[in-house]
């Protein structure tokens, strides 16, 4: 009996659904249509204003999107990134307008702040074995709680820190290029995509993400310390929520300890329309970024149709649930 050497059709079908290339491009082809969609609808979507609005939207999401990518292609998840964001930025205005500290100390204190809340998230879930959904949960409250507390239940302004919004809002473009004020924001967010490539695609601990996705157990079988990396891995998503509420509080020139709560969805919103798949051991940070700008401009064009509120979480909802689902479809297949 003969056997042929090449690929059916079906295989190379296959080979296609499951490319990572073809999930990026699905989502930016989604991202196209709804830009388009929306120029074609509006004439206020596709101007200069608009555009930097959403790119500067895209900032805070977009950096926790980053973080939580790393948690959802281990098979976890972390409910906590929107509440350990506004704790961090609490933080930050603590240590520089409360404790009277240079700038520098308090961006990195409120880093490190959500660093050391992913970490107990971590030793949470890899070491005392508490499930990623209720580890995360207790989490998101406590760390709202704790918000509340060292702001003293009122939001914190930086009064004696004029300097602390323009490292955001400044624009580092706009004095090359005066035509072009672009927020230090948005390349903050494009820095900190470009730390998470690499760290996902050339580290040790990203190699051990997507292992550790796939099948965990078999990487503790093969000598793996599965507890130490995945801890690691809470401990850099908590460390980009603590980012985030730095970019957040220098963009509203404020801490405001009730923000947070709901980000953690657009978040993980933003990494599953990206093409990271729920089950894990799969997902890109590439994806993730496209994720996050479609999720802003579908929010900024509706919000210009004057589609109303509870209509755009509808929208948002049911196109989430349309990705996950074409995600189980292409696992199925």
């Amino acid at each position: 009996m003969e056997i042929s050497a090449v690929p059916s059709q079906r295989s190379w079908y296959r080979i296609l659904l499951h490319s990572d290339a073809t999930r990026r491009l699905l989502a930016f082809a989604a991202l196209i249509i709804l830009v388009v969609g929306f120029t074609l609808a509006s004439d206020n979507f596709f101007r200069y204003n608009n555009i930097v609005g959403i790119l500067l939207a895209t900032s805070v999401n977009g950096i926790l999107a980053l973080g939580v990518t790393f948690v959802i292609i281990t098979g976890g998840i972390d409910l906590s990134i929107g509440t350990v964001m506004a704790f961090s930025g609490v933080m930050t205005a603590v240590i520089i307008t409360d404790w009277e500290l240079p700038i520098a100390f308090g961006i990195a204190g409120g880093i490190l702040t959500g660093a050391l809340a992913g970490f107990i998230n971590g030793v949470l879930i890899a070491r005392m074995r508490v499930p990623p959904f209720i580890a995360t949960l207790g989490m998101l409250y406590v760390a709202k709680g704790l918000a509340l507390i060292f702001s003293d239940l009122r939001p914190i302004y930086f009064s004696n820190a004029p300097g602390f919004r323009n490292i955001v809002m400044g624009s580092v473009v706009g004095r090359v290029v005066p035509e072009y004020d672009i927020p230090n924001a948005v390349l903050i967010l494009f820095g900190a995509a470009i730390v998470a490539g690499l760290l996902l695609a050339k580290s040790v601990l990203g190699r051990y993400t997507f292992a550790m996705g796939s099948n965990e157990e078999a990487t503790r079988l093969s000598g793996v310390n599965v507890t130490v990396w995945k801890t690691a891995v809470y401990t850099l998503c908590g460390a980009f929520a603590g980012l985030g509420g730095v970019v957040m509080a220098a963009r509203l020139n404020s801490a405001q300890p009730a923000l947070g709560q709901g980000y953690e969805l657009d978040a993980i919103a933003a990494v599953v329309i990206g093409g990271t798949s729920l089950s894990g051991g799969e997902g890109t940070i590439t994806g993730t970024i496209i994720g996050a700008f479609v999720m802003s401009v579908l929010t900024n064009g509706l919000r210009i149709l004057s589609v109303p509120q509870e209509w755009q979480m509808v929208v948002t909802g049911t196109i989430l649930v349309l990705a996950v689902y074409m995600d189980i479809i292409r696992r199925r297949a």
